[in-house]
């Protein structure tokens, strides 16, 4: 009996090709789900136009049903607490801009540290998850300092959690990592260690469509 020591690069391609596809397809959601999230996000517009002055909904609809692929990303932002809304349209791209807009750093982020090297410099007690890579596998970014400032022009958030935000390579490579949340009425910006993580910090994304 042979041993088969190598396999074909044919059937790797043809199994990397299929947990792609299957990944992918998990990525989609149902009819069904579409209208429900679609209709979550007209109810949420429509209570806060305060955050999309002189946007109309239909063309934010419009945009949504013709970009499917980008439902799923909104879906997990929804799924997860952060609230998702339009707070701005780019007429350079001709993209609506959508942020987490829940009161609180979402609830099902938190207690994570910044980013992967931050979890894997942790001995002991590490995070489920990251920031940075959690975002990325729901599609989305963190918010910028700038953008994360914008928001709270919007409205008041996170009066009793904090969020990462988006960090310098210049801190990040200290071993640096920023966060941000508003007291006193007054947006702060702070430092701590990229492998923290607490109980009141998880963080904010943005997507555009």
């Amino acid at each position: 009996m042979h041993r088969i020591n190598q396999i074909s690069p044919l059937i790797v391609y043809l199994i990397l090709k299929h947990i792609s596809t299957t990944m992918e397809y998990k990525k989609q959601l149902s009819p069904e789900q579409r209208k429900e999230l679609i209709s979550g996000l007209k109810t949420r517009f429509e209570k806060n136009k305060n955050r999309h002055k002189d946007l109309e909904w239909s063309l934010v609809q419009t945009k949504l049903e013709t970009n499917i692929e980008n439902l799923w990303s909104l879906n997990e932002m929804e799924r997860t607490g952060g609230e998702p809304d339009v707070v701005g349209f780019e007429e350079s791209t001709d993209e609506y801009l959508f942020y987490d807009c829940s009161a609180e750093s979402p609830k099902a982020r938190r207690s994570v540290c910044y980013d992967r090297a931050a979890l894997e410099s942790r001995k002991e007690f590490k995070p489920e998850n990251s920031a940075k890579e959690m975002a990325s596998e729901m599609g989305i970014e963190l918010l910028t300092e700038e953008q994360y400032r914008n928001l709270q022009k919007l409205g008041n958030f996170d009066t009793k959690t904090s969020s990462w935000i988006i960090t310098p390579p210049e801190i990040r490579k200290l071993g640096g990592a920023l966060f941000c949340d508003r007291r006193y009425n007054t947006v702060f910006v702070y430092h701590n260690g990229a492998e923290s993580y607490y109980a009141a910090r998880g963080f904010r994304g943005w997507i555009k469509v």
